[in-house]
């Protein structure tokens, strides 16, 4: 008989069960090092590349031609468990394999693929990623980098104008990268077809830069130290017509330019649409990092004792308080749901590379992923620093972990998309009409767009829908009645999304930025909203699915937690439109306690379903 720890650790797997456990295996092989100076950790993490190379790590997301598995979601789920170890070494994976490669994989053709793929895998040739600008960071579609033809002696010319068009913030560059996808705008026969991708070298097999290339080391970080960031500046490189990865645009040796893809703006979003895989992995990744945390404060707060209780004289857990309980255990409750919420997300990216996808069917799958990262993110730098301060003094040392892994983390808010940006892609995506347009994501051409409809709004319908829709059906009025809690999910969005489709109809074109400009804080609030019940549909699924009726009782209540406290949290709102009264706000929070109690004997088993290999919870708090 499965024991109940084991049966809610085969739920988390899924679908990629026998992929995450042989990606942990390789992963707890790995011998965990802390506080090493700057270069002996940039050093490490390079050794540690070739065990992971040498164990196959790689191999999952790449076409069989050359060697992969051709396994894109199983190529997420192995970067994700990346995240229980050291960061610095998952960061340098995600821009070998996941950026650098997987912008050769998607944005190159076969003959790129043959040619690179199978050193990239190998680490053969390190590589670097390189779309960020110091002057245009979120503004991709307006980087300052050319990338000019030459028809006579059929190269591109690659060129930095200006210091703000300097490639920034850039992995593998400081020391180890010798190939760039460098994302430039693409000028041929005096005309500018926009952002494009081209392999540059940037430094010879003994490690020095190419003549034109220069190379900045970003220098001393908050944290992720063990990545190699710098900064690439280009004057007038030239490189072979062969090296523009060319699936979306070519160029023919007379400087004719041609893509199977009509319009620069959807040009523009087709390319990008094809590396969505890199923001759901970090979604992914900070999700790891937060089950970290919780796992070592919760270990801790077991075992902590703090004050005596009155008659006694005996000392009190800090987890038995109420406060410490209220700290971690809606976090945890947070982390389930958007672990299934994951799960799905992934499901979704595997699908969509195995066949063809429609232009509104691949913007769901772009929305769905902007939304779920930036929740995601930013819950592991709350959860994070939560869990720092509920370990008191040891939570700060480096010893303990978590002060490492709240350094490491803190940057995932805003790389692969600054969090607000990508939650205002993911509000426009849940306007009617504007899905299933591709062109400017500009005020004025966002607002006409919403002007063509009546106000109408689109509620997103998740793969849960017809568990969502009996549940609704059947349900009452109690605060632990899934059904309630799903309307009030459903009920808040499309009256949040309403809201702003209203506002939105105003704007003329003259003052279209200003209109937009003043909705900022309501954009962010129907992108939260949406994402809030896409994640609560997931758990629900998510529960139904649970073979063990012990595991799947006990995720009952996770789930009622992560409801009720996601509602509690955001209760003004329920409160100022009519959703609750006060007396029924407050009954939310004493539910929200009484879940907490209830489920304090369990958390242990919580997180340690999560299969964090021991040797990286290997702390002195945990002991």
């Amino acid at each position: 008989m499965v024991n109940r720890t084991e049966a809610l650790r085969e739920l988390l797997d899924g679908h990629w069960a026998e992929l995450r456990r042989g990606s942990l295996d390789l992963l707890g092989k790995l011998e965990p090092v802390h506080d090493l100076p700057r270069e002996e950790h940039r050093a490490w993490v390079l050794e540690q590349m070739g065990v992971l190379a040498e164990g196959g790590h790689p191999l999952t997301g790449f076409p069989v031609a050359q060697g992969g598995h051709g396994d894109v979601g199983g190529s997420v789920v192995s970067f994700e468990v990346l995240g229980f170890g050291d960061l610095s070494l998952m960061v340098k994976a995600g821009v070998q394999w996941g950026l650098f490669g997987g912008a050769v994989q998607a944005l190159g053709t076969e003959e790129h693929h043959a040619r690179y793929l199978p050193g990239i895998m190998s680490m053969e040739l390190p590589g670097c990623f390189a779309m960020t600008e110091t002057g245009h960071g979120s503004d991709v579609q307006h980087l300052r980098t050319t990338a000019t033809y030459d028809p006579a002696s059929g190269e591109f010319v690659v060129h930095t104008p200006d210091r703000d068009a300097r490639k920034d913030y850039i992995g593998n560059a400081a020391r180890d990268g010798r190939l760039a996808v460098v994302f430039a705008q693409l000028v041929t026969g005096g005309g500018q077809h926009g952002v494009h991708a081209v392999l540059v070298p940037i430094r010879d097999e003994d490690g020095n830069p190419l003549p034109g290339v220069t190379i900045e080391d970003c220098g001393p970080k908050a944290g992720l130290n063990g990545v190699d960031n710098g900064r690439l500046s280009f004057d007038h490189v030239r490189v072979p017509r062969a090296n523009l990865l060319d699936r979306y645009g070519d160029v023919a040796p007379d400087g004719t330019y041609s893509s199977p893809v009509e319009g620069a703006n959807r040009r523009f979003f087709t390319m990008l649409g094809t590396l969505v895989r890199g923001r759901i992995s970090v979604a992914g990744a900070a999700g790891s990092a937060t089950k970290k945390a919780l796992a070592l404060a919760i270990r801790y707060a077991e075992k902590r004792r703090q004050f005596t209780r009155p008659g006694t004289g005996d000392e009190v857990v800090v987890l038995d308080y109420l406060t410490h309980q209220r700290r971690l255990l809606p976090a945890l409750a947070h982390s389930y749901a958007l672990h299934f919420a994951q799960e799905e997300l992934v499901h979704a990216l595997h699908e969509a590379h195995g066949g063809e996808q429609d232009d509104r069917r691949q913007r769901e799958l772009e929305s769905r992923a902007a939304g779920l990262k930036a929740v995601s993110t930013w819950h592991a730098t709350h959860t994070i620093q939560t869990c720092r301060e509920a370990c008191g003094g040891a939570g700060y040392l480096g010893e303990n972990l978590i002060a490492g892994l709240k350094a490491d983390t803190d940057v995932f808010t805003t790389f692969e998309g600054d969090n607000t940006v990508l939650l205002q892609l993911v509000a426009k995506g849940l306007l009617t009409s504007y899905r299933d347009h591709v062109g400017d994501l500009d005020p004025w051409g966002m607002a006409r767009f919403v002007a063509d409809q009546a106000v109408g709004v689109v509620i997103e319908r998740t793969a849960a829908r017809a568990i969502i829709d009996r549940l609704v059906s059947g349900s009452s009025d109690a605060l632990l009645d899934r059904g309630w809690q799903l309307r009030q999910f459903e009920d808040r969005e499309r009256h949040v999304l309403e809201g702003l489709a209203r506002r939105l109809r105003r704007a003329s074109e003259d003052d279209a930025f200003d209109v937009f400009n003043a909705a900022q804080d309501h954009v962010l609030h129907a992108a939260r909203a949406h994402v809030d019940r896409v994640v609560l549909e997931a758990f629900v699924a998510a529960v139904d699915r649970c073979a063990d009726a012990s595991a799947r009782e006990l995720l009952d209540r996770v789930c009622d937690l992560y409801a009720l406290s996601t509602i509690e949290a955001d209760r003004a709102w329920f409160l100022e439109h009519g959703r609750l009264t006060p007396q029924r706000s407050k009954a939310v929070s004493q539910a929200v306690n009484e879940l907490c109690g209830a489920l304090r004997p369990d958390a242990r088993e919580l997180v340690d379903a999560f299969g964090i290999p021991e040797g990286w919870l290997a702390a002195p708090i945990t002991a």
